[in-house]
């Protein structure tokens, strides 16, 4: 069901326009579907119809009518879903990693928000638009774990804005390529689109600022690191592109670093399906009343199954 919200405007620049300030106070939406809200008369100033160029003023009375998360093009899929925590506010899930979170191109149906449809019954914020309803943030094709998802537009605001101000912890697990040195670290390197490979990111000076910290949890030899990040920042792909920049992409993973995933698999005789990432921890405060709210996501096989073969091919002979 369609929800409609209303912003006091508590300061504003001058001549600043409509659509820019809300994409401020909005960052969870795009300035594009913000422009198309104003264009549609979803958005009113004063509860008057305006244009996106619209001034805005202190005191300015906004209102919002977010669209309907349903859409034509969207169907609800009764696809399994283990469920970490839910109440009539979110949901939190244990990603599996064959699954993407979002239809998109090449992938219509058989996504996380398709089964979100089937197991909220269509409960979910409209703020992300038709084809993302209740998607606060997102985790990568071939990445497991905790995931959280909005089911009104004043909690995936709420959430959104905690995620900006970095007030969720997010805690990876994840097997990098050798031997990780130091043991424990700080990377801070801005990230940026690559240059030249359209599906890759890259550590770039003027980038966006990505900041991950690192500590190992276990070695294996010098074949490969089992490792805990956590990162304080969300850029894309942060994680596998910070761990490539020291030289260790993530086990499994063909697009930072496939070469340096054969060698491990020669050595342990196991082929590895996905990158070795897993969100193993999420924790934040609910929007609702405040508590402090910690999921653990246990591991899937198959990042078990990898670490199991390593700990065999590194361990010591007789």
């Amino acid at each position: 069901m369609a929800q409609t919200d209303t912003l006091v405007l508590e300061y504003t620049l001058p001549r600043e326009r409509l659509d820019r300030h809300l994409a401020h106070l909005l960052p969870e939406v795009s300035r594009g579907m913000i422009q198309r809200l104003i264009i549609d008369g979803r958005i009113r100033v004063n509860g008057g119809f305006v244009k996106p160029t619209h001034p805005v003023l202190l005191g300015d009375v906004v209102t919002i009518a977010w669209p309907s998360p349903d859409a034509p093009k969207l169907i609800a899929q009764e696809i399994p879903l283990e469920v970490l925590h839910e109440d009539a506010d979110l949901i939190v899930i244990n990603k599996p990693q064959d699954l993407v979170v979002h239809p998109s191109a090449g992938h219509d149906n058989g996504t996380i928000v398709n089964a979100l449809l089937h197991h909220c019954r269509g409960s979910l914020s409209g703020v992300g638009g038709v084809e993302r309803p209740g998607i606060v943030h997102r985790l990568d094709l071939g990445t497991s774990g905790a995931m959280v998802v909005a089911k009104n537009d004043r909690t995936h605001i709420q959430l959104t804005d905690a995620f900006r101000r970095r007030d969720v912890e997010k805690v990876y697990q994840l097997i990098a390529c050798g031997d990780v040195q130091p043991l424990a670290g700080d990377i801070r390197a801005s990230i940026a689109r690559h240059s030249s490979h359209r599906k890759r990111m890259a550590v770039k000076d003027g980038g966006r600022e990505a900041w991950t910290t690192y500590r190992t949890l276990e070695r294996f030899g010098g074949i490969a690191t089992y490792c805990e990040a956590q990162l304080h920042t969300g850029r894309t792909h942060q994680i596998r592109v910070h761990f490539q920049y020291l030289g260790h992409s993530l086990l499994g993973d063909e697009v930072y670093g496939k070469k340096p995933t054969q060698r491990v698999e020669e050595a342990t005789q196991v082929t590895v399906p996905r990158q070795m990432l897993h969100a193993h921890k999420l924790a934040f405060r609910h929007p609702r009343d405040g508590r402090f709210m910690e999921f653990n996501a246990p591991l899937p096989e198959d990042f078990r199954t990898a670490l199991d073969a390593l700990r065999t091919a590194t361990a010591p002979k007789d």
